[in-house]
């Protein structure tokens, strides 16, 4: 089974600063039926504006994964991380037992980023950090891991069991992916315009995918999509 979420029927909100669309419900967007798909629990379309940003606030017991799509976002936590997050980057944070932590757009443009929470495979894990680029090559017309529950193939470590992939394919070119029996799957379309089985998706819509052997994508302009292989 195959369900198109539209990007037009997230939730949304505009502080401002924080331009924010919601694929599950988070903050004040409440929807019942959208609490979530298998461990995918949060996925936030964010656009920061610069010299602005998220000041020092507590997680627990949460994978917090952020993708960025452009711009750069600045990170510090009470585990003694600071870093730079810039696009084509992907941060893996384990807030386990419980951090603190800052997310700030110190540079003079926008920075648009996907915010991604998935549900630990246990509570109470250690708290934990990595960041890594992920090249456009290693993405360009074929899957490439960013992150596994077992960090093979370089991808980060995330305590669950899910693989989470991304392409950029480009104008008129295709690619499948098998989903072995009993796994579910959610497709994020960061930018461009895709077929999904002949079915037409673009940027920001998601896809919650069941019980569904294989799909294929086709690009109609230069695409890039994450997609989240789940048990």
């Amino acid at each position: 089974m195959i369900e198109i979420v539209p990007s037009d029927s997230r939730g949304a909100a505009n502080h401002g600063w924080l331009d924010s669309r919601f694929s599950f419900s988070f903050a004040d967007y409440y929807d019942p039926d959208r609490m979530g798909f298998g461990p995918l629990r949060v996925i936030n379309e964010d656009r920061i504006e610069a010299g602005t940003g998220f000041g020092t606030h507590p997680h627990r017991d949460m994978e917090i994964v952020t993708y960025i799509i452009d711009g750069e976002l600045e990170h510090k936590d009470s585990m003694g991380n600071g870093s730079v997050i810039r696009a084509g980057e992907m941060q893996r944070m384990t807030a386990g037992t419980g951090v603190m932590h800052s997310e700030i757009n110190s540079s003079e443009r926008q920075t648009h980023l996907l915010q991604i929470w998935i549900l630990p495979e246990r509570t109470g894990l250690e708290p934990g950090y990595e960041q890594k680029l992920f090249e456009r090559d290693s993405k360009l017309n074929r899957w490439c891991l960013l992150g596994s529950r077992d960090g093979s193939d370089g991808s980060l470590t995330v305590h669950q069991d899910v693989r989470v992939l991304a392409s950029i394919i480009e104008a008129d070119q295709s690619l499948d992916y098998s989903f072995e029996p009993d796994r579910i799957g959610y497709l994020q379309v960061v930018r461009g315009e895709l077929l999904l089985n002949d079915e037409a998706i673009a940027a920001g819509d998601g896809v919650q995918i069941s019980a569904t052997g294989q799909i294929r994508l086709k690009a109609l302009e230069e695409s890039e999509v994450l997609l989240f292989d789940m048990a």
